[in-house]
């Protein structure tokens, strides 16, 4: 699937409340920019039997209590088992994701501050770190270009949405 098959699917899947697709709409030019930055269409996610996302905390060395959470995407499936192997994961599952799906799901999991994307087959020393932050930034400047848009303005939004 390419990038705008991905936002077109995301918006097929969304929910029909008339508003959802609409801010689909609206924040997909954030969500390519995001992943026109990235190598790969897809990419490899752990996930929990319960279908969650593994979530990584890594500690800064240099400053003790200082922790971040985030979510490593590996450019292929045997990359991911590759990762869970070394690791000693055997409770998680690799699941390939459309990049687009991975972005706009990071926005739902509170907490989570980044996510690391993987872009060479085999080198998982290397990754390019997509910040929460960054992508709720991005999508708040959308958002807010279709607040102010007239044909927007009978549609509820859900103040939360980013």
């Amino acid at each position: 699937m390419d990038l705008d098959q991905q936002i077109q699917s995301l918006i097929d899947k969304a929910p029909p409340d008339g508003s959802t697709p609409q801010i689909l709409k609206a924040i997909a030019p954030a969500l390519l920019l995001l992943a026109q930055q990235l190598k790969h269409l897809e990419y490899s996610i752990l996930q929990t039997f319960e279908q969650s996302w593994a979530i990584t905390v890594l500690s800064n060395l240099k400053q003790p209590g200082r922790e971040k959470r985030v979510i490593y995407a590996f450019p292929s499936l045997q990359d991911a088992s590759l990762a869970a192997t070394a690791a000693g994961d055997r409770a998680n599952l690799p699941v390939s994701m459309p990049v687009t799906h991975i972005l706009f799901q990071m926005l739902a999991l509170e907490g989570l501050d980044s996510i690391v994307f993987f872009e060479t087959p085999g080198n998982l020393e290397v990754g390019t770190e997509v910040r929460r932050e960054q992508v709720q930034n991005l999508i708040n400047v959308y958002l807010q270009q279709y607040r102010s848009t007239p044909q927007s303005s009978s549609n509820n939004l859900p103040p939360n949405i980013a």
